[in-house]
């Protein structure tokens, strides 16, 4: 569900985080069903369902993480990150941060600390995992980028942020389907995810 507020969305392409958090705030969660998330992708309101299969996925690739690196690894999911571009308040799925990273009571969670990504595919929201997001998190230097698309059965892997002739991408894509094991060990998640257990829609 896509919800437009052409007030709010010229103030914040004038603006900065002040504008987002405007935004944000007059959209408190109140205002809709519970187990929405609420994001801002490029000055537009996003609000997609939270289904089973979107968190049992999720919830797979936090413990792969936890398993790897402990539970104090520094890891969130839909929370909000404010990204590179024409208004951008992101809630990734799950983001890993570095160790040294702390929250900002001017800028809140740095996109400058996020070292991997991953985003669970919904399908009214699909187009913005696929190509707005992926470009905000190539523009911002997140070395590897995670889309799981629980419709196709797939995973697609990014990595290598780079400038291109569209601008900033990443260099490099290796799809994976589900049943085979994504291999993250070069990247700074550093681990061997396996898909063999990911549920499909």
């Amino acid at each position: 569900m896509t919800v437009v507020d052409t007030d709010r969305i010229e103030m914040a392409e004038n603006g900065d985080r002040n504008a987002l958090d405007v935004m944000f705030k007059a959209l408190g969660r109140d205002h809709f069903l519970e187990g929405y998330r609420v994001e801002i992708v490029g000055g537009a309101v996003f609000m997609t369902p939270q289904r089973s299969t979107h968190w049992q996925i999720i919830r797979r690739i936090v413990r792969a993480l936890e398993d790897r690196f402990g539970m104090e690894v520094m890891v969130l999911s839909d929370v909000r990150i404010d990204f590179p571009g024409g208004q951008n308040g992101f809630c990734p799925d799950v983001a890993k941060l570095r160790d040294e990273a702390n929250w900002s009571h001017e800028r809140g969670w740095l996109y400058e600390d996020v070292e991997f990504v991953a985003e669970v595919i919904s399908k009214g929201t699909a187009e913005n995992d696929y190509y707005a997001k992926k470009y905000a998190y190539a523009a911002a230097g997140i070395p590897a980028y995670l889309i799981v698309d629980p419709y196709e059965g797939q995973c697609h892997l990014y990595t290598q942020p780079k400038e291109s002739d569209n601008g900033i991408d990443y260099a490099s894509e290796l799809p994976f389907s589900f049943g085979y094991e994504v291999d993250l060990t070069c990247t700074p998640a550093d681990l061997i995810l396996k898909t063999d257990d990911f549920p499909r829609d």
